[in-house]
């Protein structure tokens, strides 16, 4: 993934993805989240892909099964997250070839989960432990790559990457209620907001 944010969507149902998908890729937002939580994901996924600009990656998250893996990765998952450590959920993304994020927020978790070939270990939920956490991870673990998600604001971002952080994932404080019907013109603020963020991060 060439993305520094991943994008979270969680909704009723998965026909209100697309004009949040396409507003968060007019603003700079490459990477989305679908997830297996909503209802209609998997049979959205090909318009979804079909239907974003050029360069952006649609993933789908929330993964909990090796069925649900072989399903998304069948039609076209570019990356797969999952909210825990589930090795034969790790193996099929690996045998495929495709980006695996799996979730865990222990060390032996985390490490489990990157030893069996993560392409990153999504830590879940940061919040609770904060970015110097990653810098302790790196004591034991020297190259493993985190993604931090949950609690996750916009403001917080600087701080995950100085600390290390290979992407963050934003869900809440960057869609805020776009998918309930809210205002997309305040999705597209958040999210120039978020690009103001990140370019300064490049000339920091």
């Amino acid at each position: 993934m060439t993305s520094s944010v991943i994008a979270v969507l969680r909704a009723a149902h998965a026909d209100l993805y697309a004009p949040v998908v396409n507003v968060l890729a007019e603003n700079g937002v490459r990477a989305v989240e679908l997830t297996m939580s909503t209802p209609g994901t998997l049979e959205s996924l090909g318009a979804i892909r079909e239907g974003a600009p050029d360069g952006v990656e649609v993933g789908v998250g929330t993964i909990t099964t090796v069925d649900q893996a072989r399903a998304a990765l069948d039609l076209g998952a570019d990356f797969l997250v999952t909210p825990t450590t589930d090795l034969d959920v790790i193996a099929t993304a690996v045998r495929a070839g495709i980006p695996i994020y799996p979730g865990g927020l222990t060390p032996t978790e985390l490490w489990n989960g990157w030893n069996a070939g993560a392409t990153a270990v999504k830590l879940f939920p940061a919040s609770v432990v904060g970015p110097a956490y990653i810098g302790h991870l790196r004591g034991p673990f020297p190259d493993i790559e985190v993604v931090p998600s949950g609690g996750v604001g916009i403001e917080d971002v600087p701080a995950w990457i100085a600390a290390g952080a290979a992407a963050v994932s934003l869900g809440g404080p960057l869609i805020g209620d776009a998918l309930r019907g809210g205002d997309l013109g305040a999705l597209t603020e958040r999210c120039r907001r978020l690009g103001d963020v990140v370019a300064g991060l490049a000339v920091a």
